[in-house]
């Protein structure tokens, strides 16, 4: 049985006159060296393979493909990104709640598996759908992704987007983004088509009650509006004057309580499809409406468990530190300038 200090020993073979690692010349030596040791792959246990640059996995692990050293980061609860307007933004950002997909890709990589299959039941512009193509080319492999939208609008947008996306991959010599599947329909309809437990990891952004039911419009004001919601108001007609689609002024003015009942019975129909191992993530941004900070997050997060089989088990916070900030009250009240959305993990509860 090799001894336990044999790749401390091993590696102070690869130390400097300052008495430092060198890894570079570990490395030269064809030797595997994950945090400035070198591995003996001889002690990994029989679960355990080491990979090239990225660590150990375990293959026990069957949440997502990420080694150790991924995973610790991956658990960190904020993610403090911003992503640079990329993959045809200028048309995904007609859709006022549109996220980024390198950001979709990196949480499909937390919560699932290559060749798992990702559905989006409030789809918009695709931005789960192109993260789940991403993950082929700079993730953990492809996921299969499944996109319900009701706005033929945004689906027209996606499949721009990939058709331009592509063909600039074309030119600079790199694979293209897979197609994914953009279903146009009402979820509540169209997830019966969903088999039971089919789902590996359901990722969205929920609307935001009747505003986000509404066509939304180019025009700036209106799209703002649209994004931020609103109780028991209803969009000025004026400003939707110059809008290039046409809004369904019949659509009910909702309620918070009547959103979050709605939002709840709908993730508790989709938890059926979801697979018994996997995780739902929702994207919800709090709210500061009539001088009242909205805990949007956790009252959402207490509807969806209180109706669905379904336990939070974490909030990320994405925080965007490329965001505009505005002056908002000053200098009479502190109100504050949203530079985070709330990432909602769920998991099924255990029949156990």
């Amino acid at each position: 049985m090799a001894d336990d200090g044999d790749a401390h020993r091993q590696s102070r073979l690869f130390t400097d006159e300052d008495g430092e690692f060198d890894a570079d010349r570990a490395r030269e030596e064809s030797l595997p060296v994950e945090d400035g040791e070198v591995v003996d792959t001889d002690q990994l246990a029989d679960h355990q393979r080491y990979v090239e640059g990225r660590g150990i996995y375990d293959e026990r692990n069957r949440v997502n493909d990420l080694t150790g050293k991924e995973w610790k980061y991956a658990t960190k609860s904020v993610i403090p990104e911003g992503y640079p307007p990329a993959v045809q933004h200028d048309l995904r950002s007609e859709h006022g709640g549109q996220k980024p997909p390198r950001l979709c890709a990196e949480l499909i990589g937390r919560f699932s598996k290559a060749g798992d299959t990702v559905l989006d039941p409030f789809a918009g512009v695709g931005g789960t759908l192109l993260g789940a193509s991403f993950c082929e080319h700079e993730g953990t492999g492809l996921r299969e992704a499944i996109g319900f939208e009701r706005n033929a609008r945004w689906i027209e947008i996606y499949e721009t987007v990939l058709q331009r996306e592509n063909a600039a991959r074309r030119d600079r010599g790199d694979p293209p983004l897979a197609a994914q599947e953009l279903r146009h329909g009402d979820c509540a309809e169209l997830i019966a088509d969903v088999p039971d437990d089919s789902v590996d990891l359901l990722l969205t952004d929920v609307p935001y009650w009747h505003m986000d039911e509404l066509e939304q419009t180019r025009n700036e004001r209106a799209t703002r509006e649209s994004k931020l919601g609103a109780f028991d108001e209803h969009i000025d007609e004026e400003e939707c004057a110059d809008s290039d689609e046409e809004a369904d002024d019949t659509a009910p003015t909702q309620t918070k309580a009547e959103w979050l009942a709605d939002m709840a019975g709908k993730f508790d129909r989709f938890a059926d499809a979801v697979a018994p191992d996997g995780h739902v993530v929702v994207f919800i941004g709090d709210m500061y409406r009539e001088q009242s900070y909205e805990f949007l997050s956790a009252d959402l997060a207490r509807a969806i468990e209180s109706t669905a089989p379904l336990t939070l088990a974490a909030n990320l916070i994405w925080y965007d530190p490329t965001k505009d900030l505005h002056v908002y009250g000053y200098p009479f009240s502190f109100v504050p300038s949203m530079v985070h959305q709330n990432v909602l993990v769920f998991r099924l509860e255990s029949d156990e």
